[in-house]
């Protein structure tokens, strides 16, 4: 089986020459065991918190275990053992010595909470993310985040037409899914939802009515690209709103769903500070509002919100890959003015406006002004669409495939 590059690599590299301990979280089966086993030094042992006896001792005699693997070590899964945390913190202060610790691990709470109370000040915590179009098309490496770069393909003639567009939204982004290395969506995003909901969520959050959080997962899959409304969540998986938003918080935690936060600043009062709902894997997505194949993911009703959501997880991605913060938002006042993301960087304001059409016009981009005023200066502005390649819609935006991010 191929090994497809991960941007995430080199800035992991350099993170584990810094810190005694690099912690790579993410949801599940996005790669990060498979990152970090391939980018791992001959002598540093790797240890799975999945094999019973290994996950015994850790819980049982967390000192005994560290004594049996030493480091350099690799520990997958660390959320089933916290308990470890501490002693790998006094292992990293003896020893003062850099890139003692690999660790992996879904975004738990009980992971994160003890991540911040032990190895503060110690630990290089990245995240990663399902392949972007770069990395399925193995140029991971040169990939760098929008609009700052694109990768090289950009020039090259293989151009992502519509049907295939839509085809690789519908797979996903995971990376059995997205290099077809798995089988039929529906055995693979079933499966993935069962194991997800019967393993983390109940073990690790302890959600006791597993069918309401299942109607509550499929409702945040049918609202992506819509703006949070936690009384319509709740409503539809038949809980309360403290419910809703506790679960939604175990999504956030657990790299499913992602809140793009609205841009605003104390120059305005008339911005919407409620967040927009995204799905982080446009297969899952898919597969949970039922659209059975792309041809008619495409043709239907989600069409329009799939293609912001696949456009917003790309760019977050290929921020996230390179070990930074996303600087994303978007922009909505009260006059229901919206623009899908404001990228703010290096004192620049990006706005982008995402559409289904090979035919952008410069009203796409009229919005663009309503940044001026913010005490920024307003970069030039994208409409990210269905054309073949770039090409000028004013005298600060321009139309650019999609494809391109």
């Amino acid at each position: 089986m191929a090994y497809l590059p991960r941007t995430l690599e080199a800035f992991a590299r350099r993170a584990s020459r810094e810190f005694p301990v690099l912690l790579v979280t993410g949801a599940r089966q996005v790669g990060k065991t498979t990152l970090l086993r391939r980018i791992r030094e001959a002598r540093r042992t790797y240890v799975t918190l999945d094999d019973p006896g290994a996950l015994a001792l850790a819980r049982e005699d967390p000192a005994l275990f560290l004594q049996r693997f030493q480091p350099p070590l690799l520990i997958d899964e660390i959320q089933y053992a916290p308990g470890l945390l501490p002693h790998i913190k006094m292992m990293a202060d003896e020893s003062g010595l850099k890139g003692l610790f690999w660790l992996t691990g879904s975004q738990a709470f009980e992971l994160m909470h003890g991540v911040s109370e032990s190895l503060a000040g110690r630990v290089a915590v990245v995240r990663l993310m399902g392949l972007t179009l770069a990395e399925a098309r193995g140029e991971g490496r040169f990939a760098k985040p929008f609009p700052s770069g694109v990768t090289r393909r950009r020039n090259a003639e293989e151009r992502i037409g519509l049907r295939e567009l839509y085809r690789r939204i519908w797979r996903g982004s995971f990376p059995a899914m997205s290099a077809n290395r798995a089988p039929s969506p529906e055995l693979f995003y079933g499966s993935y939802v069962q194991t997800y909901i019967q393993r983390d969520v109940r073990d690790l959050a302890r959600v006791g009515d597993e069918a309401a959080f299942g109607r509550f997962v499929r409702a945040c899959a049918a609202r992506t690209a819509q703006l949070l409304n936690l009384s319509d969540l709740a409503r539809d998986a038949a809980i309360s709103v403290n419910t809703a938003k506790a679960w939604l918080s175990i999504l956030e935690t657990s790299g499913l769903v992602y809140l793009l936060e609205p841009w605003h600043s104390n120059v305005t009062k008339r911005l919407v500070k409620t967040p927009k709902l995204f799905f982080a894997d446009t297969g899952l997505c898919s597969h949970l509002t039922q659209w059975s194949s792309p041809e008619t993911l495409e043709a239907g009703a989600m069409a329009g919100p799939i293609l912001e959501t696949w456009a917003v997880s790309e760019i977050v991605k290929s921020y996230c890959h390179a070990g930074m913060r996303p600087p994303v938002y978007f922009y909505r006042d009260k006059d229901q003015v919206e623009i899908d993301l404001v990228i703010v960087r290096d004192g620049a304001m990006h706005p982008v406006e995402i559409k289904k059409t090979a035919s952008p016009t410069a009203s796409d981009a009229r919005h663009f002004s309503r940044l001026d005023g913010f005490g920024l200066k307003v970069g030039r502005g994208t409409v990210l669409c269905l054309v073949d390649t770039d090409l000028p819609l004013t005298k600060n935006a321009i139309a650019m495939p999609v494809s391109w991010i």
